[in-house]
Formats: structure tokens, C-alpha cells, sequence
């Protein structure tokens, strides 16, 4: 697997059609969106191309230019997140950080950004901008669940928790459940944030939630043994 951003070319019918994608180690396609700007760093965006999610990566190709088109595979994404604030960027967007492996105290050199050649290996920001901002949530959604396809390897390192939190996804799950004010998916996480590495914050408040249920049963059978007392007397 290359680290980071890397170039994509390959494209299915004389390089005109979507892009060639692992077959053979099980990747397939999950979402299609077209007119998606894609920005670099601090680049300006590029020509709207179109952006293809699959199971192992994102992909982004131009509509313009067969020849340009950039994929990042989903364990190099350590952050994604939909960015609305226009004091953040300009553009309502999909904001993501992109793991390069390099070494932390090389700084990114912005000027080097700007410049007509592209260095990828020290882009550790992209953003896509869909023309059409309501499906903004949608690329979200689809962004968590193919993250969740591909946990980081267990190496012992606490530096790979990856959060990313959706205050839609909370109230459409707890709206969900009319039985409790709490609803919590078979996986707990998808509730409260997705780590590829850490699951310790949703199986706490999981945790949280069965005690404090415990507590109002304590209560419950502490007032029904009170008013019996009372009755006996």
C-alpha cells in the first residue's frame, strides 16, 4: 500500500470510463458522485471531475483531463469531516487529513504547494467540493462506513485513533428508538465516532448508559418497598 496521495490513471475503456479498480482482492464500487471539485493543500480547486468511493479507497478523476486523477486509500485518511463554516473554507466541502509518513517535524512547505509541480507525498490536506452541497452528508455517511471496512492494522500504536463524529448521525439513530432515549446500533461506535484503533469511549458511555438504568431500577424497587413498609404499618 503507498502512504498518502498518490496519482491515478486507470481507467476503464481507453481511459475514458471509470476507474480500474482490485477485483481480485475484493474492492468494489460503493458510491459515485459527479461534479466534485477537489483542492490540495492550499492550492486552488481543481476543474470539477467526478469521485468515485470504493471499499478501499477515494478516488477522484477529472473530467477534463484524462490523464489527471489522484486516489488515497482509506487507511491513509486519518480525519474526514464536513466542513460548512465559511471562515474555514470558502466552499462547502468534505474535509479530510491525509497521513503521509513522513516524518512529523518536516514542515509542509506551502510555497511548494503553489508551485506548477506538485510534490504528493507532502499533502496532508484535501477537500472535496461537491457542486451540489446537499449531498454533502451523503459522502459523509459513505466515508464512515468504508473506513470502518478498513480497521488500521493492531500494532500497538496509540497514535492511529482516528475520530470522526456526525451530529446528524446521532439524532437519526436516536430518533430511531421510540422505546428508550437512548438507542445504541448493534456497533456502538457508529453512534458516538469512528476510531480505527480505540473503541474505549463508546464501550465507556455503553457502560455509562446500563449503569444509570441500573440505578433507576435500584430506585424503582427502593420507592416499592418504601410504600409497602408504609402499607404494613
Amino acid at each position: 500500500m503507498v502512504i498518502g496521495l498518490r496519482q491515478f490513471v486507470a481507467r476503464v475503456g481507453n481511459g475514458a470510463g471509470e476507474p480500474v479498480l482490485d477485483t481480485d482482492n475484493g474492492e468494489e464500487l460503493v458510491h459515485v458522485q459527479p461534479s466534485v471539485s477537489l483542492a490540495l493543500g492550499n492550492r486552488a480547486p481543481e476543474s470539477p471531475g467526478t469521485l468515485y468511493i470504493t471499499t478501499k479507497q477515494v478516488i477522484w478523476l477529472s473530467d477534463v483531463d484524462s490523464a489527471k486523477g489522484y486516489a488515497v486509500d482509506f487507511l491513509s485518511l486519518s480525519l474526514h469531516a464536513v466542513s460548512r463554516d465559511p471562515e474555514a473554507y470558502h466552499s462547502p466541502c468534505i474535509y479530510t487529513q491525509i497521513e503521509t509518513g513522513a516524518d512529523e517535524d518536516v514542515s509542509e512547505d506551502s510555497d511548494s504547494e503553489c508551485n506548477e509541480v506538485l510534490d504528493l507525498s507532502k499533502v496532508t490536506e484535501m477537500r472535496l467540493i461537491p457542486s451540489d452541497a446537499s449531498q454533502l452528508d451523503t459522502l459523509f455517511q459513505m466515508f464512515c462506513e468504508c473506513a470502518e471496512l478498513n480497521p488500521e492494522p493492531i500494532e500497538g500504536e496509540e497514535e492511529g485513533q482516528n475520530w470522526v463524529f456526525s451530529a446528524d448521525q446521532l439524532e437519526h439513530e436516536a430518533g430511531e428508538g421510540d422505546d428508550s432515549e437512548w438507542h445504541f446500533p448493534q456497533n456502538p461506535t457508529n453512534s458516538i465516532g469512528h476510531s480505527n484503533s480505540d473503541h474505549d469511549l463508546a464501550r465507556t458511555v455503553l457502560e455509562l448508559q446500563i449503569n444509570d438504568q441500573r440505578f433507576e431500577d435500584a430506585e424503582e424497587m427502593e420507592q416499592v418497598s418504601d410504600s409497602s413498609h408504609h402499607h404494613h404499618q
